[in-house]
């Protein structure tokens, strides 16, 4: 915005964790006129950088990454010319205020006690349970850039057997052997109530400096109610509600303040560590680019992994693991009860709400920081809030 106001109009290429396709090309297109691409990784920044310098035209077929997004791009100047009538409704349109509509979402499920209450560090984590949790499909074709295209699924099979799955494997006992990558997580189970489109976390209310971010012994192992225990707002997220379809927030699944009881939130940040990313850079630097390409793959896949595992483990600590997916591919898609959600996506944009998450969690004592620009460092970690409403689902609320 600041750029568009400014008149300056340079090429930008984005992306990252906290951004995606739809978002860059939607959303920022709306802002920006200049010219503007989503790249799927570092090599998709070089490709977009060499059109540049080369002829500043995109390729004609759109097949990589960058180039659907340059695609795209050119497709929404064109539907730019010839706008869709916006629909108002009558409300909007008369200027009256617009009644703020609520989900169905359940209100009277079971609460699950957890093992404790505050945060705890965890080291020391097996690299082997990482990487049973990682996701091959999003390795492979995703980050490594294995593509079918016109081989049948037999050959593509062939080609991840013969060529991606030994690299896979090798870099993997690398890594072990290396210590490259270092699994940490600081996760915590917090009492918190819903108010309207909020979500309040509390703490005791003696609880203060390094108390906070320990154990919470004083706190009973049981649901909690209001009045029979000593607490105090300590946090406030404020989430989107949908305007339309379900009408879906959120705060939506977890009790909400009237109810008088208080209901449990889980959140987590898990690391690789900054070895993964000075090795990543090393590697980048000394111009071994399919070493960079594959390492920085699998190292973002292992955070993944890693996340992917620890909600798993919170799910046992809260008691509902019992419903999940037996094959861990459902697990990628929400096989299991409750979600987990991280700032940034469709359902809780503000990237800004990590500065809540780093509030709660002290995510310092496993070596994460949170920039200026609310990403944490090093790169390969992830934070997220974790809810165990069986009704809790990804959801976009646009």
């Amino acid at each position: 915005e600041t750029m568009e106001a400014r008149g300056i109009r340079i090429p930008v290429v984005l992306g990252g964790a906290a951004l995606n396709r739809r978002f860059v090309e939607q959303d920022l297109r709306q802002i920006y006129s200049g010219t503007l691409a989503y790249a799927q990784d570092a090599f998709d920044g070089l490709r977009f950088m060499e059109e540049l310098r080369q002829s500043r035209q995109p390729l004609p077929q759109p097949t990589t990454s960058l180039e659907l997004s340059l695609h795209l791009q050119k497709a929404q100047h064109e539907r730019a010319e010839h706008p869709v009538e916006q629909i108002r409704t009558d409300s909007e349109q008369s200027g009256q205020p617009v009644v703020r509509r609520v989900s169905s979402v359940r209100q009277d499920v079971p609460i699950p006690i957890p093992p404790f209450w505050g945060s705890r560090v965890v080291e020391d984590i097996p690299l082997e349970h990482v990487f049973a949790y990682i996701n091959e499909n999003a390795l492979f074709r995703g980050q490594w850039q294995f593509r079918r295209g016109r081989r049948s699924e037999e050959e593509f099979h062939a080609l991840i057997e013969r060529e991606a799955r030994p690299a896979y494997e090798a870099l993997k006992l690398q890594c072990k052997r290396e210590r490259l990558l270092v699994p940490k997580v600081v996760y915590g189970y917090f009492p918190c109530q819903s108010q309207g489109d909020d979500l309040i976390v509390y703490r005791p209310v003696h609880c203060a400096g390094a108390r906070l971010y320990a154990v919470w012994d004083e706190l009973p192992l049981e649901n909690l109610r209001t009045g029979r225990t000593e607490l105090v707002e300590w946090v406030r997220f404020r989430f989107p509600r949908q305007r339309s379809g379900k009408h879906l927030c959120i705060a939506d699944f977890f009790r909400p303040i009237e109810s008088g009881e208080f209901d449990v939130v889980a959140f987590h940040v898990v690391t690789i560590g900054e070895r993964a990313t000075s090795y990543a850079r090393q590697l980048f630097e000394y111009g071994q680019y399919r070493d960079y390409l594959f390492f920085h793959g699998l190292s973002v896949e292992s955070a993944e992994g890693l996340a992917e595992y620890w909600h798993k483990i919170i799910r046992t600590e809260l008691g509902i693991a019992g419903n999940d997916a037996t094959e861990l591919k459902q697990l990628f898609v929400q096989g299991y009860q409750g979600s987990r959600y991280s700032f940034g996506y469709p359902a809780c944009p503000r990237l800004e709400d990590q500065a809540l998450i780093v509030e709660l969690l002290c995510p310092e004592r496993i070596g994460v920081e949170l920039t200026e620009e609310y990403e944490l460092v090093p790169e390969q970690s992830t934070s997220a809030l974790i809810c165990h409403h069986p009704q809790a689902r990804y959801f976009n609320v646009r």
